[in-house]
């Protein structure tokens, strides 16, 4: 007989938004901060709960019935760098890292608030109970509905669905580690009362201590699989060393599918000539540094959020030119700019340092951009990276310039910058968005020196 999910989670079925995803890896990846989730899932957003790693997607390249179960997952959450990276490399990128570890206590955190109870099936005999005297003690109000082994427990799964089912659970935790835990659940789902059902790998060691998790400053830089490959390195090494680089290698021919030659071929451009430009150009940056160091007071960097492709933002480095109450004044100035439209420009703006002139002059302001083009926010060549006002205040037909990524130079920059009012601006890199190629922005490339030498409409 198919089981109903409890009250707790139906009565609110109907009214809860579906979960925002990315696809990643072909797998439509669930976009959100904790907070965010943690409310869609507790409202019935979604009855099973996966989380994809490296390790998940190498297992998924090779067992169909695990790819299976993955893709009628009501919520595959990412979890750690590699997913992030693959993100990165189709140009998307994720709002949050939901590793289950982390996240799992915050969605039970919210459950405890809400008189949920949890019940938690998996791992050795004793693991189990241990986690759920260390969930009882840090989450007050947590309702434990019971515990299972994953060993003795699951040889007969008709009595422990029965068990589980007879505990009233409204959360059911299976950790049976990948992909045993996703095939049992997506197996048995239909004959399982709880609400809400997820595959938490290794969650029940940890909390348990029988597994020591990694220091903060490790987690937090990325490098949790680090730490356990130096804690258990026989059993992880081909899951971490092997695994890691067989993950990337697959993310990559997966994007470079999308993607497409020309695609590539840009990507590459923009990869190589970045690098080249940051290593070439390392005593310049020192040394523009030190001048505006010496100039005024305030960062050397300036950064800023702009929009990026397909409305994305992110932020944009460059050189500070101005002094740093320049916001403030700009209300003040906004009368006398020098081009018509909605992006502000004036040639004797008050607010520009002595030595930022200079810096606009020859647009040496904009070379920190490398490090921008590198990350892949931005490329070589494209359309100026516009400010979220402006974007705000864009007609209709404008949007269509942020199809491409934004470029340190492009053909408004070669063709007068600052002297070219925003229509035209926007006329240009329309054009550019609709008969992009390689040869495109080799050109484009050249004539951006002659561009910087005459210093035509760079204020």
């Amino acid at each position: 007989m198919k089981m109903m999910p409890p009250a707790a989670f139906a009565r609110s079925l109907a009214a809860t938004p579906a979960l925002n995803t990315k696809r990643v890896l072909g797998l439509p990846v669930v976009d959100a901060t904790t907070d965010d989730c943690v409310e869609a899932l507790l409202g019935g957003a979604a009855r099973t709960v996966f989380f994809l790693n490296a390790h998940c997607a190498n297992i998924r390249a090779r067992d169909p019935h695990y790819a299976a179960a993955l893709a009628r997952a009501g919520a595959v959450l990412p979890d750690g760098i590699g997913i992030e990276l693959a993100a990165l490399m189709i140009g998307t990128e994720l709002t949050e890292n939901l590793n289950g570890t982390d996240f799992t206590p915050a969605l039970l955190r919210a459950a405890a608030r809400r008189g949920l109870s949890v019940f938690l099936f998996g791992a050795k005999p004793g693991t189990a109970e241990a986690a759920a005297r260390k969930l009882a003690t840090t989450i007050p109000g947590l309702r434990i509905a019971g515990t299972r082994d994953g060993y003795g427990g699951t040889a007969n799964s008709a009595e422990a669905i029965r068990e589980i089912n007879a505990s009233g659970a409204d959360i059911l935790l299976v950790a049976m580690g990948v992909p045993q835990q996703e095939l049992w659940i997506d197996r048995h789902l239909s004959d399982l009362a709880p609400g809400l059902v997820l595959g938490v790998g290794a969650l029940f060691d940890f909390l348990a201590g029988t597994v020591q998790r990694a220091p903060a400053p490790v987690r937090k830089a990325r490098l949790e699989w680090a730490w356990r490959l130096a804690m258990e390195p026989r059993r992880m090494a081909g899951r971490y060393l092997v695994g890691n680089a067989t993950f990337m290698a697959r993310a990559a021919w997966h994007a470079l599918r999308l993607a497409g030659p020309e695609a590539i071929g840009k990507r590459l451009l923009d990869f190589a000539g970045s690098l080249a430009l940051t290593l070439i150009m390392a005593p310049l940056l020192l040394l523009v540094a030190a001048l505006i160091r010496a100039d005024s007071r305030g960062p050397v960097l300036f950064r800023q959020t702009r929009v990026g492709r397909n409305g994305k933002p992110f932020t944009i480095f460059k050189f500070r030119t101005m002094h740093t109450d320049a916001a403030e004044r700009l209300a003040e100035l906004r009368a006398s700019s020098d081009r018509e439209g909605i992006c502000f420009k004036s040639r004797s703006d008050p607010r520009v340092t002595r030595v930022g002139r200079l810096l606009r002059r020859y647009s040496i302001d904009e070379l920190p951009q490398v490090f921008n083009v590198l990350f892949g926010h931005m490329s070589l060549v494209g359309p100026r990276p516009a400010l979220p006002t402006e974007v705000a205040a864009y007609p209709a037909h404008a949007l269509e310039r942020l199809d491409a990524r934004p470029g340190i130079t492009g053909l408004w920059q070669v063709s007068g910058r600052a002297d070219i009012g925003f229509d035209k601006m926007v006329d240009m890199d329309i054009a550019y968005v609709r008969s992009r190629s390689l040869l495109l922005d080799l050109i484009l490339l050249g004539l951006t020196a002659q561009a910087v030498f005459s210093g035509r409409g760079a204020y």
